[in-house]
């Protein structure tokens, strides 16, 4: 089992960060908002740190995912002095593949493995485990942090060098837009020809109409909570 150590509790962290307690790891865990981070610890084995570079310090692997650009930079700020060398950085965040090639650059200086990491699957995923995960970085860094990631993710892809898997995260969202939108203006065209919206769902599918974000997602979409 690995020392780790997660940074960010959100709807997607802190579903990942408990499947690695429950895989037997040795956690510790940071959220900004520490009410958050008190929450996770009463559903989960681990230790809490209001600080960084405490809940980072021994770590073999710390993996982050948080909100954007300027977060990760803060928590790589924070977390890079206090981590071991040879300790590994995963970053789950969904940022651009610029900070990702920074803070590759910025890793291997002090002597620190780093993997730009994004995931999908959205929160089902997280909370069932079967997130994909989409990499950029060293083979040998890859190779070192899948049988960690394997507590929560069903799929892991090494796409290339850093920065290759916010690149492909970008593929993955354009892919995904169309669909959202088609979703979007059928339900809409459904609700105005006053069908029943579930029975119609029910029916197309399960054929050539059916998606993920179709079976994900068309009740909120359909309560005008997306």
């Amino acid at each position: 089992m690995a020392k780790t150590a997660f940074i960010g509790l959100g709807v997607m962290g802190g579903p990942m960060a408990g499947h690695l307690a429950a895989a037997g790891h040795d956690i510790a865990v940071y959220n900004r908002t520490e009410a958050k981070a008190r929450d996770w610890a009463q559903k989960h084995k681990g230790r809490t740190y209001s600080d960084i570079a405490a809940a980072v310090e021994g770590a073999d692997i710390v993996f982050v995912c948080v909100g954007a650009d300027r977060d990760v930079r803060e928590v790589f700020d924070a977390a890079a002095p206090a981590m071991r060398k040879g300790a590994i950085m995963v970053d789950h965040t969904t940022a651009s593949a610029a900070l990702a090639r920074e803070l590759a650059e910025k890793a291997a200086a002090r002597e620190l493995g780093f993997l730009d990491a994004p995931v999908s699957g959205g929160q089902a995923g997280a909370e069932a485990g079967r997130l994909t995960v989409m990499a950029g970085g060293e083979a040998s860094t890859f190779a070192e942090a899948q049988p960690i990631m394997a507590a929560y993710a069903a799929n892991m892809t090494l796409i290339g060098p850093a920065g290759a898997g916010q690149l492909a995260k970008m593929v993955n969202q354009i892919c995904i837009a169309g669909v959202v939108q088609g979703l979007a203006e059928a339900l809409h065209f459904a609700k105005r020809a006053e069908l029943d919206v579930e029975k119609v769902i029910a029916a197309i599918s399960k054929g050539a109409a059916q998606s993920w974000q179709m079976e994900n997602r068309w009740k909120t979409m359909k309560e005008g909570a997306l």
